[in-house]
């Protein structure tokens, strides 16, 4: 099972609980506090912590969840994060092509680098070492490719971030895409302007803004919608791409 926890504004913590052993793998926690609630009400033992980049709403609550697993739980637990970042408290940096293994679960995760919103970002493309298709195939992507939408170029280079996003698409295309920030109607409001003759991405517009209106989560997207409503992943060229960032980033409607 893949849970939202909603913290700050509009991010998401991710949580992957496992039957297993009653374990739990948490994805960017930037507020320690939610994820200790949910852990003690769902009786979750926190096994591992997985970083995609450096950023405060990502890392901050790191040491307290790791305190509280020392002295609640009487174990370590192993903490992941790029290899090309220092983020204090992570214990296993990890690259391009590296499996991590979470002990006692049936979850592993092969590492991509997708550089461009940071220097050093990663992504972890989650597998499944038994018959359990919870997670098979799904991709925890911080804030590289997000729904209708991409991050923005805070340290790297619009040619980075491209090849990034193609290496994400290389995925098969039901792949579910697990990004930490409800950003999906603001993604589309602009993706309306910037193509408004694609009736794709109209529905999908009218369709967020009903959930949303419900309060509704809009995540995981999957890659084929994105394939076909995401305007950044329908660039052809870097230059391309580069022009669209440059007019999301000073989109005012």
């Amino acid at each position: 099972m893949i849970r939202a926890i909603p913290a700050f504004q509009d991010n998401y913590i991710w949580i992957i609980e496992s039957e297993v052993n009653a374990s739990a793998i948490v994805v960017d926690p930037g507020d320690a506090e939610p994820v200790i609630a949910s852990l003690k009400q769902r009786q979750l033992n926190l096994a591992a912590i997985l970083i995609t980049h450096h950023h405060q709403d990502h890392t901050g609550g790191i040491q307290r969840l790791v305190d509280f697993a020392a002295h609640h739980q009487k174990n370590d637990v192993i903490v992941t994060g790029p290899a090309h970042e220092s983020i204090l408290g992570v214990t296993h940096q990890v690259r391009e092509g590296d499996l991590v293994k979470i002990a006692m679960t049936p979850y592993q995760f092969t590492v991509l680098e997708v550089p461009g919103h940071t220097r050093g970002h990663i992504a972890y493309v989650a597998e499944t070492t038994d018959d359990s298709d919870l997670l098979t195939p799904a991709v925890f992507c911080g804030d590289t490719l997000f729904a209708a939408g991409c991050g923005r170029l805070f340290e790297g280079s619009a040619e980075q971030m491209f090849s990034s996003l193609r290496k994400l698409t290389a995925l098969p295309p039901n792949t579910k895409i697990y990004c930490t920030h409800e950003y999906t109607l603001a993604n589309l409001r602009f993706a309306t302007a910037a193509l408004p003759d694609n009736r794709a991405i109209r529905d999908r517009f009218e369709a967020v803004q009903a959930q949303r209106a419900k309060g509704q989560i809009t995540l995981p997207s999957v890659m084929e919608i994105e394939l076909e409503t995401n305007p950044f992943l329908l660039c052809q060229t870097a230059e391309e791409f580069r022009l669209l960032r440059r007019r999301k980033d000073e989109f005012r409607g």
